[in-house]
């Protein structure tokens, strides 16, 4: 069983990694089933946050003032990665964004996991929900503050091994860390055609875009104008 590894959890602004942003990581790195060390930055943020991701997280604005630039962040947070296992809570959705961010750096980024949930939903099937809270909860494991990255990712290392404990031993092939799969493309970023469309579309229709311009990438100009085409029309000349 494994003995050493990083428990990882995100903070995100939204569910795609192609159109959403990592606001908040965090990992505990794990020796000899002792956590050593940690690490947790938050993500200077280039647009307004939602209001649902700040009642969602605590995480406001204002947080965020004084946080690093995403380049910044990410580098040192692979950095202490490095090259452990992975173990986390539903981890394919952390690792989708960990993933995509990397492929826009031209970085390799391959990891093998270990998923509580994937363990859960094996060893016990009774349960009628299997969320982090909902799991934590059943086993008596206290999260401080709840979908904040760190506190996650500490509450996370516990269940991992309160369940490798009590069903390690006879589920031992659900503990084994598989390969992690996900595939994405290279977000390249938006032409100064495409911004300049963009904007005289919005401009149009008295549309004010909460958008990172500066980092904007080809796909979300055109699903923007895709999208406000959709809802309010075309310009008419």
């Amino acid at each position: 069983m494994l003995e050493d590894y990083c428990v990882i959890d995100l903070e995100m602004t939204g569910l795609n990694p192609k159109h959403h942003k990592i606001l908040e990581v965090a990992a505990v790195r794990v020796r000899k089933k002792e956590i050593v060390s940690e690490c947790s930055m938050l993500i200077r943020q280039h647009q307004l946050l939602e209001e649902k991701i700040t009642e969602l997280t605590g995480i406001d604005q204002e947080m965020l003032a004084g946080a690093k630039e995403e380049d910044e962040v990410l580098d040192h947070f692979f950095g202490f990665l490095g090259e452990d296992i992975l173990v986390g809570q539903n981890v394919i959705f952390d690792y989708s964004f960990l993933k995509q961010a990397a492929i826009n750096r031209k970085m390799s980024f391959e990891r093998k996991a270990a998923d509580t949930l994937k363990i859960a939903r094996r060893c016990l099937p009774a349960l009628e929900k299997r969320t982090l809270d909902a799991l934590c909860g059943y086993y008596g494991i206290e999260i401080g503050h709840h979908h904040r990255a760190l506190d996650d990712a500490k509450a996370t290392y516990l269940l991992y091994e309160r369940l490798e404990k009590e069903f390690g031993a006879v589920q031992a092939d659900v503990f084994e860390p598989k390969p992690l799969i996900y595939k994405a493309k290279r977000q390249t970023p938006a032409t100064a055609r495409q911004k300049k469309h963009l904007k005289e579309l919005a401009d149009y229709h008295k549309i004010n875009l909460n958008l990172e311009w500066e980092t904007l990438t080809r796909n979300e100009a055109s699903r923007q104008v895709d999208r406000i085409i959709s809802q309010y029309g075309r310009m008419l000349k």
